[in-house]
């Protein structure tokens, strides 16, 4: 019998169309993973509030990974075994990683004072603000508002970037960087995260094969965990090449893209 897919997926800019927000495109193999009952599993920077519209709309209903890997939410009864480090909350189990959000605000407001570079994060702006950075409708803009583990960020003064990072790294906190903003997390990445999922799978089905689609370099601490790493074709892909030189590249960027290679994976299985 072949070994069980799972697939783990970036959003923004992989899934969902960069501009538009939109998986339209993705429509046929979301519909085909859904009949042959492979596991999609949607690992974001955005929020679990983000995530849970947009799991509705896709009807996809297996374990999800928020805020760059800052917690692992898993439906209650998913896995027929005890979670360690697993709290139930909202008809979840969550495994918390990440560090508290307000230690990440005071982290990032001293980090700008000391390196004199400022910023501009979510915390500090309003639903408005947030609707027009991002090109998301108000209602979006809210949900992605409700940070728990990650606080995305501007660099006003981009030419002094590195000065500002290195004073992050100094106050004990990690960064990133996605389609849009800078990240300010603490000992979470996605990697963390999609490993430990990746662990439950195997405890579950024994013979698992992982495959992670992704766009952008803070995709890469997830993929290289990947059996089958594919990069969605970006203006970034020579950077995340960079960081994930096994991977396949898609033909097209984005949802189209997404499509594409998931179907090319489940006909090689067929």
């Amino acid at each position: 019998m072949a070994s069980r897919l799972v697939i783990f997926s970036d959003l923004d800019g992989t899934l969902l169309d960069h501009e538009s927000y939109s998986f339209d495109a993705a429509r046929p193999a979301l519909d085909r993973l859904r009949r042959d009952d492979v596991p999609l599993v949607l690992c974001s920077s955005k929020t679990r509030a983000e995530i849970e519209a947009l799991r509705t709309a896709m009807r996809n209903a297996h374990p999800f990974i928020s805020e760059n890997g800052g917690a692992v939410f898993i439906p209650e009864g998913y896995f027929p075994f005890v979670i360690e480090n697993a709290e139930p909350r909202d008809g979840y189990l969550v495994v918390s990683i990440g560090d508290r959000y307000d230690s990440l605000l005071v982290a990032l407001a001293d980090a700008s004072r000391a390196s004199g570079v400022p910023t501009r994060g979510f915390a500090a702006m309003t639903d408005e603000e947030v609707m027009a950075a991002t090109g998301l409708d108000l209602e979006p803009a809210r949900l992605a508002r409700r940070r728990e583990f990650d606080e995305p960020f501007e660099i006003l003064d981009p030419s002094r970037a590195s000065a500002l990072l290195e004073a992050i790294i100094h106050r004990g906190k990690r960064w990133t960087s996605g389609g849009r903003f800078h990240h300010i997390l603490g000992a979470s990445d996605k990697g963390v995260a999609v490993r430990l999922l990746s662990a439950l799978y195997r405890r579950r089905f024994a013979d698992v094969t992982t495959v992670g689609l992704g766009d952008a370099p803070n995709d890469a601490s997830f993929l290289v965990e990947m059996d089958v790493p594919v990069l969605i074709d970006s203006p970034r892909l020579d950077r995340l090449y960079a960081l994930v030189p096994r991977g396949r590249v898609s033909r097209l960027p984005g949802p189209a893209g997404w499509n594409d290679a998931v179907l090319a994976l489940l006909d090689a299985r067929a």
